[in-house]
Parts: structure tokens; sequence; C-alpha cells
């Protein structure tokens, strides 16, 4: 086990909290049990005083906090390929392949980019879900940051919750669009198909942000900028403007083929193998040095080459 120390100033929006609550939002990193835990194992002072986690704050206290790290996850490291754009003391950035899932569930133990990580960067296993900071789904390709100690981890965690971070992606959907908007409609579970997302009234607030980058004679090429990070918010925000991400087996409903296809392009839209969404930008502010940087990842190979044939598509019939 190994331990860590955190010195936080409690800001005066917080009078009247609770201490275990005021710790909850200050360390989201930790669950609210294990916060209480080390409450009452004494690891938590304010201005040098033991208290208990319902003792009222009056802001501007200082708190010391001793967080005892164990291992926090069960999963195997495993020796796989990983694509790292950056790395430092305090976190990895990772360009993650299409086809590849993030945390090991049921159908997918191991294989999984976070086996791949635990085994290039063995501490991972005492972060909460070994560092990951956000998810990419299996078959959408792109960058994610990964922590690597908890410092940077309860960082990071805290601007995504603040919708903070920048993080832009890259599409292509079905239908020709005729400008960019905003979609702000709540995300939840499908109320029948309990393995699905759709836009529902009983769902989380979601906004997606979009432009269009150029168009082709059935489909669009667009530029997506998430403010909020709901599971499939992208292709579920698509769908439900009616411009479905090209290839998504879920959302997107049937092929469409635009008529006068050449055999060539019927055939790249049809063996296109996924979802046409890339993660290609993200950007946030360092948790040590305290600076904004960001990333850019260029298309992968698969998309590069729909780009290509829908360009030619477009020059076949003499659309610019």
């Amino acid at each position: 086990m190994t331990t860590e120390q955190f010195n936080v100033e409690i800001p005066f929006d917080m009078v009247g909290y609770r201490l275990d609550k005021a710790l909850a939002k200050l360390f989201p990193s930790y669950s609210r049990a294990r916060l209480q835990q080390w409450i009452k194992e004494g690891l938590v002072s304010v201005d040098n005083v033991k208290l208990r986690g319902k003792d009222k704050l009056k802001g501007g206290e200082h708190i010391q906090l001793t967080a005892q790290l164990t291992k926090e996850v069960t999963w195997q490291p495993q020796s796989l390929k990983l694509n790292v754009v950056y790395e430092d003391a305090d976190l990895l950035v990772v360009n993650k392949p299409a086809g590849l899932v993030v945390h090991p569930g049921t159908g997918n133990q191991d294989k999984t980019l976070v086996n791949a990580l635990l085994y290039y960067a063995p501490e991972l296993e005492q972060l909460p879900r070994a560092g990951i900071i956000h998810r990419l789904d299996k078959d959408t390709s792109g960058i994610l940051v990964v922590a690597r100690n908890i410092s940077s981890h309860n960082s990071l965690v805290t601007q995504l919750q603040n919708r903070e971070f920048v993080r832009k992606y890259q599409a292509f959907v079905n239908g020709v669009m005729v400008a960019g908007s905003t979609i702000d409609a709540p995300v939840g579970r499908h109320h029948v198909h309990r393995t699905r997302m759709a836009v529902t009234e009983s769902g989380k607030t979601a906004i997606t942000h979009y432009r269009v980058i150029h168009r082709y004679r059935n489909h669009t090429a667009i530029r997506v900028q998430l403010e909020t990070g709901r599971t499939h918010q992208i292709r579920v925000h698509m769908a439900y403007k009616n411009y479905p991400i090209l290839g998504d087996s879920v959302y997107g409903g049937r092929l469409r083929i635009p008529p006068k296809s050449s055999d060539e392009f019927k055939t790249t839209l049809r063996q296109f193998p996924r979802q046409a969404l890339h993660a290609e930008q993200l950007g946030f502010i360092h948790p040590s040095s305290k600076e904004f940087i960001q990333w850019t990842v260029p298309l992968p190979d698969d998309m590069q080459n729909l780009l290509t044939a829908l360009e030619k598509d477009n020059l076949k019939f003499g659309i610019e």
C-alpha cells in the first residue's frame, strides 16, 4: 500500500457543506464510502483537527488528506500494441484503434485497452478504472487520456465534470446537411432496447455541437465538439436529427447507397466495418504545469479511404 498527501483549501462556496460532501466534490476520483472511511480512520484533518463526516464547514479551512492507495483493479496486464501519443509522469495520451474495447467486460475479458495499459504502466492498477478518464466506443477510433497518479486523476475528472475538456471528433453522416448546429437533447437508456441509448425526457443533459466540413452527394463530413459526454452521445444525437453516422449498425438504419454509384463506391460503402466516427482532438489543463495542452491525431486508414471514395464519387458527378 502506498499513500499520497493532499492539501486543499475549502472554497467559500462550500460554506455549510458537510465534510464528507465537500470531500466528495473536491476528490471526485474517490467514492463517498472510501472518503468516509478515511475520515473515520483519522486520515483527514481540518485545520489540524479531526472532524466527523457530518460536521459542517465554514469555508477557508485547510484540509489535509492522506489517501491510502490500494490495488483498484483485478484485470491482468497483457503485452498488446499501444499507440502512445504523449506521456509524462502524470498522464498518458493514447490513440485507440477501431475495434479495441476500452474496459474488460462481458464478452471481452481480455485483450482490451486496459490490459495493454496495465502492462505498459503497472502503477495504473492503483487507480480507479486503471486511470482512464473517459471512454470511446469499441468501434470509435481516436484519442483519449489516462491518468498515471491519483492527483492527476482527480484534476482530470474534475475538469471533465466541469465540461472543461476540449473533445472534437470527425464523422461522416448519411444525408446532406445544410448547416451546422447544436443539439441539446437528453440521452438515457432506451425504454425497450436496454442495451441501446436514446433521446428521452428521463435522460441526462446532453449537448453536441457540430459543423459541416464538406458535402457529398448523399453524405456529409462534419466536425463534432462534445460539451457533455453521455454514452453513445454523438451517435444517438445524429440519428435523432436524421443524419445517422455512416456505418453505424446500431443507430444508422439501413445502408444508403446513392443512385448511379459505381460498383467500386458501392463496395466501399458496404464493406465499411464500423461507425465512421473518430476522436481527433483532445485538450485540457495539465494537472501539474497548469498549462493548456492539446493533441490532434489524423484519420485512420479506413476513414481516409472512405474520404477518398466520397471525393471520387463527387468528382464523377461534377460536384466540388
